[in-house]
């Protein structure tokens, strides 16, 4: 039986996801093949191997988050760090919801589920607003473009709690025999703002980048992303029994979704660079060149074509320079030995000397 609009039966039967403890019926709806059980010191942990996967995706979406914080000044970092925040909550409830740390039968499973529901779809309308952010329909970084960013994504997270919830017990004419309002939220939503973002995003590439290779995070973003809902969808059940039970497609989909979210980050970091003009304008000074074949001005005394050596060791008789009127010679230290040029090589004589001999 095919995916019907605004039943979870065929879904849940297939990829054992959060929710579907709680809809369909009083029992909800088990998956006719979902990866086993661990017991671990009398607890039953569910999808250990997703756990995993979870764990990995906490980790890597820390990585990415202090690398984000760190270009202070590349476009579109404030708005684009509120989603991999917000992929970091997900990723850390879920290893509570699927593991069954949280158990299905307890009061809260329902509550912490709306949650999750509500999370997933706000960063989905996150990933939605962020498309825009290179188009500069507002500028990136200001309130007007963060606050609405934080509305939108707050605005989009109570629809998405409230329906859930209201989907889970039963009130405000919600049924969990029929959650259409739940299917939309939990399957259309996605599916709308991954979309756009893939054909904003390469719109954005072809009329103002001049480099083609953000197209390929795009590309590879986007099969890892239906990858992974086609093998959660449609071949949980087939991977599920190959493998006797060790891993299934929930597996699959979540290190999908974390390549997915990885893409997008290679994505955003490809076409953002950060600016270093203020760091490098500051210390100038440092690349001056002090050549006096490039130097034009004539402040040697005396009307010299040199330029002004007032910083320089004009003491020296190295190279053959010669030292400014006033100074002399024979009392001007040199680069051999503290003693001046004429003194070491024109007043050495016999004895012990080590100068060359005279008239050499």
């Amino acid at each position: 039986m095919g995916i019907q609009f605004g039943s979870f039966n065929s879904v849940c039967e297939t990829a054992a996801l959060v929710i579907c403890p709680l809809i369909g019926t009083d029992q909800g709806i088990e998956p006719t093949c979902y990866s086993r059980n661990v017991d671990l010191g009398g607890t039953l942990i569910f999808q250990p191997s997703t756990c995993f996967v979870h764990i990995a995706a906490i980790i890597m979406t820390v990585i990415m988050i202090l690398h984000i914080r760190s270009k202070y000044t590349a476009v579109g970092r404030k708005e684009i760090i509120m989603l991999f925040y917000m992929y970091l909550v997900i990723s850390l409830l879920a290893m509570f919801l699927d593991s069954g740390i949280i158990p299905t039968a307890n009061v809260v499973y329902p509550w912490f589920a709306a949650i999750y529901t509500g999370l997933v779809a706000s960063a989905y309308c996150c990933l939605l607003i962020n498309a825009f952010v290179g188009f500069q329909f507002a500028e990136d970084g200001t309130p007007t473009s963060l606050w609405a960013l934080r509305i939108a994504c707050l605005v989009v997270f109570g629809v998405g709690f409230f329906v859930a919830i209201a989907t889970f017990k039963q009130f405000a004419s919600f049924s969990f025999t029929k959650p259409t309002a739940l299917w939309i939220v939990y399957l259309i939503w996605p599916i709308i703002c991954v979309a756009v973002y893939i054909v904003s995003q390469l719109i954005l590439v072809f009329r103002t980048l001049e480099d083609r290779w953000p197209i390929g995070d795009i590309v590879f973003g986007a099969a890892f992303w239906v990858i992974g809902m086609v093998l959660l969808f449609a071949f949980s059940h087939t991977i599920c029994n190959a493998i006797d039970h060790y891993l299934d497609g929930l597996f699959f989909e979540e290190l999908c979704l974390l390549l997915a979210i990885m893409m997008v980050y290679k994505y955003w970091d490809s076409i953002t660079r950060e600016d270093l003009e203020f760091s490098v304008g500051s210390k100038a000074a440092v690349w001056e060149v002090k050549d006096p074949l490039l130097s034009g001005s004539n402040g040697y005394p005396g009307g010299s074509a040199r330029g002004d050596y007032s910083e320089e060791d004009v003491g020296s008789n190295y190279g053959g320079y010669a030292p400014p009127p006033g100074f002399s010679n024979n009392k001007t230290a040199s680069l051999v030995g503290g003693v001046s040029g004429t003194q070491y090589y024109n007043n050495q004589k016999g004895g012990g000397a080590r100068g060359y001999p005279p008239g050499y």
